[in-house]
């Protein structure tokens, strides 16, 4: 008997240790969504699919962009729609609902939480006023609620399509979301639907519709409604008059203490939000969807595998960058109010001019065919509106910063070879960028400044932003000269590649600073190069200051988007020049002296990690055939500021882009985005393998890597030789395995065949 107990005792043990080990081979538990949260990262932090339309999560007050802050903060709501990681004003934070218990005698039913609980598509929180706790998940377009009231307490819910972030008491105020209208009716004792219209926010953009259908699995014991400030006891609707409108409910305080409930969210109207409903989540079994949910996330970051050695800390930082990056754009393929086919439609492109970097490139790899949808959803915001997207959200076209970037997501699929995608359509549609200004607005599309750099060869001083205009066009010239030639329309080619220049026209070779010679200065419509520049737009005093590489020019009477440089310095911009860097470094004295300099920005901390315009720099040693250098900066960069903490993120995560700059970095591949190949660094992570959706696989080992062994002594692909620090996009989508054989010092690796150029 004793022996029986023995053996089934031994069994169990066996199977609980099977049972542990599968779970630990679920990647989806190493995300952490608070990585980023506090801090400057502002990610979202509530459930999402991938790319999901539906983004349900706290709302702190009206002012954080992703809705939520950190406790004690209070909480005034849950709403559906969200972006991650984004500057500027707040968008969206529509549709609003709130738990509460008691009379249904006031609208503001905020509450703090006394604890929290996140992970990979579920949000938990219970209130310390009430002890109500709420559970949240999600589907494509519709949110799941379970809510559980304590024991004996009535089960009150508020539904407030008036509120959304953003809101200030200045009508118009830029940046800020203003109120159009809202409505809310009660279509039966278990159904609830209506719209929120909202305009402006941080793209400026025209109105856009959330449209609601809320469903409980209880009826509806009472009810009020409200409007502008007044509670209604005997109608069951609040039209659309351009006041704000919201319900509350009783469900009573009999029966079972968990209320559960369905908002389908549709952009089209509310019968569609209705249809979302019956179509995802015909059922009430809330742990079903979350189980939905992370099947989908599970087979996204399956495509890439890590060693079994690699550490916890590591496992979340990699995960959660790639979840980070395939939030945004979202998916509203069959909810566009703006016109009617089949054809793929994403919006919340926010902003190209930081994803085309990294985020689009490390689409590319890990979800091709995702990345050919977004591509050709581009492309039909083109067919229909006229210009390519930039900066788009709330279904319009509404900001640009500083080039038309999307033409480096275009270049960066031709040379790539993504299949499916009308090439002719994205040269007609990057030549339309590069031709036509844009005119009126010249934030919303296409190519601010225009004529004047078809003239002058540059933007000029005066016009907003004309430093990194400059700077972008050129590269977006670069990215148009790439896919005609791909093309064979040599004529448009030649024009092109030309135009690429065009940064060399405001490099002053003769200005100092810092020991370093020749920086993008600011230049005026006559050639005139400007020592001191006019600050304000008071016609009457114009006090000017001297610029300098090293300053960033917009004080707070000053408006920070017309400035020379936006949102960095010359310092910073000088070196992004990705299509060109061999004259980078000829115009900055030679590869000594352009070592001096790289060492100068990095040393002195002119290098800002936190913004975008700086992604490319910790790579340009390769070009002086010194990447071990870069790789030196890279791990560095990654260990003072980069971690799995709430503040893990060292500037706003911009939809995945500080996070896939990380994820990339980790594998030790860097893109040069619109260009056909991978920088090789020292990876992070001992080996890595990838699943390539043509079936292939790749596979990186870096062979007795530590840390005292971080340099390349050499490397093998696929068994022979291999001395380039670079490799081609087409080598890899090949499949095979790259090996790198780790020393304690630099070698002659990668320091002779330098990566390719124009």
């Amino acid at each position: 008997m004793k022996l029986f107990i023995k053996i089934i005792t031994f069994f169990v043990i066996a199977l609980c240790c099977t049972i542990e080990i599968n779970a630990q081979k679920q990647l989806h538990n190493y995300v952490d969504p608070m990585i980023g949260s506090e801090g400057v990262g502002r990610v979202f932090i509530g459930p999402s699919c991938p790319y999901g339309m539906v983004k349900p999560s706290p709302d702190c007050t009206v002012n954080p962009n992703s809705g939520w802050l950190s406790i004690p903060k209070e909480v005034t709501g849950f709403s559906q729609v969200h972006v991650s990681g984004t500057g500027g004003g707040p968008k969206y934070g529509n549709i609003q609902i709130m738990p509460f218990s008691g009379a249904l005698d006031k609208l503001d039913q905020t509450s703090h939480r006394a604890e929290e609980n996140v992970k990979l598509g579920y949000y938990e929180t219970v209130f310390k006023e009430n002890q109500i706790k709420t559970e949240i998940t999600t589907a494509e377009k519709v949110s799941f609620y379970r809510i559980t009231y304590p024991k004996n307490a009535s089960k009150g819910l508020k539904i407030d399509p008036g509120f959304f972030l953003g809101e200030e008491a200045i009508p118009d105020g830029r940046e800020a979301q203003q109120f159009v209208g809202s409505q809310i009716e009660i279509v039966s004792d278990t159904e609830v639907r209506g719209y929120s219209r909202i305009r402006g926010g941080w793209n400026n953009g025209r109105a856009y519709t959330v449209y609601f259908w809320a469903v409980f699995d209880q009826p509806i014991a009472k009810y009020i409604t409200w409007k502008d400030g007044k509670f209604y006891n005997n109608q069951s609707a609040q039209f659309d008059s351009g006041k704000k409108t919201a319900a509350l409910f009783s469900f009573g305080n009999e029966g079972k203490q968990e209320l559960n409930i369905k908002i389908g969210i549709s952009f089209l109207s509310e019968l569609k939000a209705r249809n979302n409903i019956e179509v995802e989540i015909p059922h009430w079994n809330f742990n079903t969807v979350l189980a939905n949910l992370e099947n989908k996330w599970e087979e996204l970051l399956s495509c890439i595998t890590l060693s079994g050695d690699t550490s916890e800390e590591y496992k979340k930082m990699f995960y959660t960058g790639l979840y980070h990056t395939m939030i945004m754009p979202v998916d509203r393929t069959g909810e566009n109010p703006l016109w009617t086919n089949d054809e793929p439609y994403y919006d919340d492109f926010y902003c190209i001019w930081d994803t085309f970097r990294t985020s689009s490139p490390l689409l590319t790899l890990i979800d091709t065919k995702r990345q050919v949808e977004i591509v050709n959803a581009m492309l039909n915001i083109y067919k229909r509106e006229g210009y390519l997207p930039e900066g788009r959200s709330g279904n319009d076209n509404g900001r640009t910063q500083g080039g038309s970037n999307a033409e480096v997501v275009l270049a960066d699929a031709f040379v790539k070879n993504l299949k499916g995608i009308d090439y002719e359509l994205a040269l007609q549609a990057m030549l339309k960028d590069a031709t036509v200004p844009p005119g009126g607005n010249e934030e919303k599309e296409g190519r601010g400044g225009l004529l004047d750099y078809l003239k002058l060869g540059y933007v000029p001083y005066g016009t907003d932003r004309a430093g990194n205009r400059t700077i972008d066009y050129s590269y977006n010239d670069y990215n148009i000269a790439t896919v005609a030639k791909g093309l064979n329309h040599m004529n448009l080619y030649n024009q092109y590649i030309k135009q690429a220049d065009n940064w060399q026209n405001l490099w002053r070779s003769d200005y100092v600073n810092n020991g370093s010679t020749g920086f993008i200065m600011p230049k005026d419509a006559s050639g005139k190069w400007l020592d001191d520049v006019v600050f304000g737009d008071s016609k009457i005093q114009k006090p000017t200051f001297r610029y300098t590489p090293v300053i960033i020019e917009s004080p707070w009477y000053v408006c920070h988007w017309c400035v020379f440089f936006y949102e960095g310095n010359s310092w910073e911009y000088s070196l992004s020049i990705p299509h060109d860097v061999p004259e980078l470094i000829r115009k900055s004295g030679g590869e000594v002296a352009f070592k001096k300099r790289l060492d100068t920005f990095f040393d002195t901390k002119l290098y800002n990690i936190a913004n975008e315009p700086s992604f490319l720099t910790p790579c340009l040693y390769h070009w002086i055939g010194k990447p071990y250098l870069s790789s030196d900066r890279i791990r560095t960069i990654i260990k003072d500021n980069f971690n799995s903490s709430h503040e893990g993120l060292p500037g706003n995560d911009d939809s995945g882009a500080m996070s896939s700059w990380l994820a990339f970095h980790m594998m030790g591949l860097y893109p040069n985005a619109g260009q056909p190949y991978y920088l090789l660094n020292t990876p992070l992570i001992k080996e890595i393998t990838l699943q390539l959706e043509n079936g292939n696989y790749f596979k990186i080992s870096a062979k007795k890597m530590n840390d005292k062994n971080r340099y390349i002594k050499s490397a093998l692909l696929n068994g022979k030789q291999y001395n380039k620090a670079w490799i081609l996009h087409e080598d890899l989508a090949k499949g095979g395995e790259l090996i790198l054989e780790m020393d304690s010092k630099p070698s002659a690796w990668g320091t002779t065949i330098l990566p390719p150029t124009k």
